[in-house]
């Protein structure tokens, strides 16, 4: 990968940002791909569903309402991430199992570790717009993840509406 989030963003004045709040938790630091959403709140049962479909390449983007209380991902949600073929996962959220996860070589990004595993009551939506404390997040717009933050491209099929 020869991008850098900075260039883009210096060539995209208009595309949403997210700071590095988030630390890198997985095998790569930089990755990128087609955005699917995922809003739940200590309940990670929809994220293993997600997960185990066909990723192509996407990245979950995952709103979990910032709560460090449980977490939404661990070392097998992330393998299983790898298998199935995903690019990466961001959590506005928690994560756990650190060390297992170091090994699974996708982009992993999270507020914070917890030991705390979450529910599995299946609670969420799937595929909705995401409102960050830093940008509106759509399914569809392409995400860009290096050291410096989080770029998203709108998609063509969004008609440039990221913007929130």
């Amino acid at each position: 990968m020869d991008w850098r989030t900075t260039d883009l963003s210096d060539a995209h004045p208009e595309a949403e940002t997210l700071p590095m709040v988030f630390r890198s938790f997985g095998g790569k630091t930089r990755f990128q791909g087609r955005v699917r959403t995922l809003k739940v709140f200590q309940d990670n049962a929809l994220v293993r569903r997600v997960l185990e479909e066909e990723g192509r390449g996407q990245v979950l983007v995952v709103d979990g309402g910032g709560s460090l209380k449980t977490a939404l991902l661990g070392g097998n949600l992330a393998q299983l991430a790898w298998e199935r073929g995903w690019a990466g996962v961001v959590i506005h959220g928690a994560v756990r199992d650190t060390e297992e996860l170091k090994e699974v070589p996708i982009g992993i990004l999270a507020l914070a570790a917890t030991p705390r595993k979450s529910a599995k009551e299946g609670l969420g939506e799937v595929d909705v717009p995401l409102n960050l404390p830093w940008a509106r997040v759509l399914p569809g717009d392409l995400l860009l993840a290096d050291e410096d933050g989080i770029l998203l491209l709108p998609s063509p099929q969004s008609g440039g509406q990221s913007a929130g």
